[in-house]
Formats: structure tokens, C-alpha cells, sequence
């Protein structure tokens, strides 16, 4: 499975394909369909990323405080 952020380059690269002059057909409609799995499996690893915040903050007793970082 496909990292978010890899999910994410894999549609910028179609894109960019997509936006190409002179794309045939059945090239774009292929591009198309690999977009879709790869949007797919990056709002996947958005819900989970989400629901790992909902654990959180229901641990934090839903009251979450932010500290400034002095690295």
C-alpha cells in the first residue's frame, strides 16, 4: 500500500501528463483510472490519519493544548 504522500506525487506526475498536448485516448483514459486508485488510497490514509486524531483528543479528554517547542 501506497504512502500518503506517495499516493500524492503518483497524481501530480498524471496530471502533469494528463496536461500534456497530444495525449491519446486511451492513454488519458488509463492515466485516469490510475488517478482514481491513487486519490482512493490517499483519502484512506486521510480517514485513518483522522481517526487517529479522534483517539487523541478522546484521550486528552477532548482538551488539547499546544506548547511552543524550544529545540
Amino acid at each position: 500500500m501506497a504512502t500518503f504522500e506517495a499516493s500524492l506525487q503518483q497524481l501530480e506526475a498524471i496530471v502533469e501528463e494528463l496536461e500534456r498536448p497530444g495525449v491519446a485516448l486511451d492513454r488519458a483514459l488509463l492515466l485516469f483510472e490510475q488517478g482514481i486508485e491513487h486519490l482512493r488510497q490517499a483519502n484512506g490514509e486521510l480517514v485513518k490519519a483522522e481517526e487517529a486524531v479522534k483517539v487523541l483528543v478522546a484521550k486528552a479528554g477532548g482538551v488539547l493544548s499546544v506548547q511552543e517547542f524550544n529545540g
